[in-house]
């Protein structure tokens, strides 16, 4: 391998040409830098003609003598010039700071990024649903595959250890809706009433919709947050590597056990509601427990439970569906797992309130009203 060096010569139109020669690479060049600053004539073009090879380093130097030489660069091989044009591209840098944007196109640009993002995400939820379903028909054609104890463990999180919660959270709705609801039927005479109000709206709508949005912060989010550190962990990864489907070993467990779960957290969410309003509706309105059961047997509709258990495993399976999807979604840092659960929790929820509206005008429509 030739060193690096250098020659100047006048060409015929009396302009000072710098000919390179040899290897201009970081172990070749010695102390060329120094050589090249001392140099006094005028530079007008500097020839690669006689170059064996040159690497980053030495396209560096070659970049920043014509630059301050204001000097062309001649006879350049395809790889010397690719290299010269990324270490000048690299030498340009960039702006600190974006530019500011303000008013009318700030917001816009906002609302269309949010749009974007939004319309991204629903179709990568959509494609997520679509490998769950093929996960679950391969399992009902080899049903030995399914992990039963990591189900049973998700019944746990899911179902055992929110009880409390749940409990204490109904409790304390079916006090405020007793409360709130006997205030304003007071102006009228109609306080009885009050217990109409207490058991429909229970066991209808704020049961099984204020159970979906704790389970969706309480278990929605701790399954966004275990897959995607596992995602970031590169576990994932290496459960494709040994042919394990993280679908069927990560995902379906999980499912499995919030669509099974919703439906009796639901009603016991539901009856601790109807217990708060009936200890409110005791103590504020002199309703007796017994005379307050009886009233519930005759203001109730039986449908309005079926409302109930229908609704509860659909909202069960948005809630992890979106957990386990947006935890898939982890890419690179710990950072991104916390960004992953917000919107986890955040999705889940704004679909359940959606769907819960909708399911509120089908009922209506067929006569559940």
């Amino acid at each position: 391998m030739r060193t690096a060096d250098y020659s100047l010569e006048t060409d015929a139109q009396n302009r000072n040409v710098l000919r390179l020669s040899g290897s201009f690479e970081i172990a070749t060049i010695d102390d060329l830098p120094q050589a090249f600053a001392e140099l006094d004539a005028e530079i007008t073009q500097i020839d690669l003609a006689g170059l064996d090879h040159i690497d980053t380093v030495g396209a560096w130097l070659v970049y920043r003598l014509g630059r301050d030489r204001q000097a062309e660069i001649i006879n350049a091989d395809a790889d010397a010039e690719r290299l010269i044009k990324a270490v000048g591209d690299a030498d340009k840098g960039g702006a600190v700071r974006p530019d500011p944007m303000f008013g009318p196109s700030r917001v816009l640009s906002e609302i269309g990024m949010a749009v974007e993002r939004a319309f991204s995400s629903f179709l990568g939820l959509i494609g997520f649903f679509g490998q769950l379903v093929n996960a679950l028909l391969i399992l009902f054609r080899h049903p030995g595959r399914f992990r039963w104890r990591a189900t049973v463990r998700h019944f746990e999180q899911v179902g055992v250890s929110s009880l409390g919660i749940v409990g204490l959270m109904s409790f304390l709705i079916g006090i405020v809706i007793a409360q709130q609801g006997a205030v304003q039927l007071r102006q009228f005479g109609a306080e009885i009433f009050t217990v109409n109000l207490v058991g429909r709206l229970s066991l209808r709508e704020l049961g099984v919709l204020m159970t979906a949005i704790m389970i969706a912060g309480r278990s929605g989010s701790a399954f966004a947050a275990q897959i995607g550190t596992m995602q970031m962990t590169e576990e994932v990864d290496a459960m494709r590597t040994i042919g394990v489907s993280p679908i069927e070993a990560l995902v379906l467990p999980r499912v499995a056990a919030a669509v099974l779960m919703m439906p009796l957290l639901g009603f016991y969410a539901s009856f601790m509601s109807m217990i708060g309003g009936a200890l409110l509706c005791w103590i504020a309105l002199e309703i007796p427990p017994a005379t307050f059961i009886q009233l519930i047997q005759e203001a109730v509709p039986t449908y309005d439970l079926w409302v109930c258990i229908a609704k509860a495993p659909v909202f069960g399976l948005i809630i992890a569906v979106s957990g386990c999807f947006q935890g898939m979604q982890v890419r690179g840092n710990a950072e991104e797992v916390g960004l992953r659960t917000t919107a986890a929790v955040v999705q889940a929820i704004f679909m359940v309130i959606v769907l819960d509206a909708f399911f509120a005008v089908f009922f209506t429509e067929i006569g559940w009203a």
